[in-house]
């Protein structure tokens, strides 16, 4: 998705404050353990790599919009919204998974 910080503002976000959600499906935040200028150099990474992704495209740069990628998913690594969770305590992961489908069912119910 996008800058999560954003993100789980304009969203619900899950009790335990480890995903968003969007159009029903669960999207991972940011590790909130980042320092918050760490955090901040990260989300400005991934909005350059996003514009740049738009840049090759329009400009049917195949190559071009392929190292954008990258750069997005390392900024999306970085951040801890992709790769190993933040949390340490053996919860699984339920990034991109439908809310209905997972533990938070019930929570997201709720929601109406």
């Amino acid at each position: 998705m996008g800058d999560t910080e954003h993100m789980a503002g304009k969203y619900p976000t899950t009790p335990d404050g480890r995903y968003f959600v969007v159009r029903g499906r669960l999207w991972r935040t940011s590790d909130p353990s980042l320092p918050a200028e760490r955090r901040e150099e990260l989300v400005r990474e991934l909005m350059s790599a996003r514009r740049a992704v738009g840049v090759a495209r329009r400009g049917s740069d195949a190559a071009a919009e392929a190292n954008a990628h990258d750069a997005v998913d390392h900024a999306k690594h970085a951040l801890g919204e992709r790769g190993p969770v933040w949390w340490s305590d053996g919860t699984p992961d339920y990034n991109r998974h439908m809310a209905r489908n997972t533990p938070y069912a019930g929570w997201f119910a709720a929601l109406g």
